[in-house]
C-alpha cells in the first residue's frame, strides 16, 4: 500500500506550475475506500538567486505505517534555474523502514550529457551494499522537475499523449508519459474528480504493484496549476486510492 502512496504523492506534489513561486508548500491527505486516510505527503519548492530545491517527504499513518515497519520517503532534487526552466543538477531518493534504508542519488554532468547514479542500502546504519552506474539516457530532468517544467513542454489545451524522459524512471526504461484528454473525455475526469479544474491529465505509471502492470493518475488541476485532487484506478489487491490537497 505504502509504495501505491509514494508513487502517487511524488506525481502529484510535483505537478507544474505556470508561474514560478519563490516558495510553494503544499499538503495532501492520501486514503483509500473505507480505510480512510492511509498516508500524507508535504512538499516545499525554494527558488533563491537562480537556483532550486524541491523537498517531498512522505509518510504512511495509521495502520499503513504499522503494516509498513513506519516506511517513510524523501525526494530532493536540486539545481539551477534557465529562463523560468528548473534543471537538475542532483536527485536524491531516501527511503527508510524498520531498521534500513535504501538510497539513491543521480549526479547530472551537462558537459558529458550524463548522469551517474549512486545506489546504497544500509542496515543499522551500517552501508552493506554499494552500486555505481550511468544511466543509459541523459536528460536535464528528474521526476520532480518533469512535472514542474511540464507547462513548458505542452499546451494543456492540446490533446494528445507525449512521452518525456528523466531520471528516477528507469523502471520505465526512463520515460514518463502524461496524456492532456480531449473534450469529449473531459467528462470522464469530472465523473472521477469532479467540476471546475482549470485541467485534467493522466500520468502513466509502470509498475507491478498494478493489476496490468499499468497504473493509470489522474489530476485535477487548479487555476494556480497545482494539483487539486489525484486518483489511481484498479491498484492490485485495494482498488482505488485517492489524493486530495489539504494545505
Amino acid at each position: 500500500m505504502l509504495r501505491v502512496i509514494i508513487v502517487l504523492a511524488g506525481l502529484i506534489l510535483s505537478l507544474a506550475s505556470a508561474r514560478l513561486p519563490d516558495r510553494l508548500e503544499a499538503v495532501y491527505d492520501v486514503s483509500f475506500g473505507l480505510l480512510g486516510k492511509v498516508g500524507q505527503s508535504h512538499a516545499v519548492l525554494d527558488v533563491q538567486h537562480g537556483r532550486y530545491r524541491i523537498s517531498i517527504d512522505m509518510k504512511a499513518s495509521g495502520m499503513a505505517d504499522s503494516l509498513s515497519g513506519h516506511r517513510r520517503e524523501k525526494h530532493i532534487s536540486e539545481g539551477v534555474v534557465k529562463n523560468g526552466k528548473l534543471v537538475a543538477r542532483r536527485y536524491e531518493v531516501v527511503r527508510t523502514y524498520k531498521n534500513k534504508k535504501v538510497k539513491k542519488v543521480y549526479r547530472f554532468d551537462p558537459k558529458k550529457r550524463k548522469i551517474f547514479k549512486i545506489y546504497e542500502k544500509y542496515e543499522n546504519n551500517r552501508r552493506y551494499a554499494h552500486q555505481e552506474s550511468v544511466l543509459p539516457y541523459y536528460s536535464e530532468d528528474d521526476l520532480l522537475t518533469l512535472y514542474f517544467n511540464l507547462d513548458r513542454y505542452i499546451n494543456k489545451r492540446t490533446p494528445g499523449h507525449y512521452r518525456f524522459k528523466a531520471a528516477g524512471a528507469e523502471r520505465q526504461g526512463g520515460f514518463v508519459e502524461v496524456i492532456v484528454p480531449t473534450a469529449s473525455q473531459r467528462g470522464k475526469y469530472e465523473e472521477d474528480l469532479g467540476k471546475g479544474a482549470a485541467w485534467y491529465a493522466t500520468a502513466i505509471i509502470h509498475q507491478k504493484l498494478f493489476t496490468d502492470n499499468e497504473g493509470r493518475l489522474e489530476l485535477a488541476v487548479g487555476s494556480d496549476g497545482i494539483t487539486q485532487k489525484a486518483l489511481i484506478k484498479d491498484v492490485a489487491l485495494f482498488g482505488d486510492v485517492t489524493a486530495v490537497r489539504v494545505k
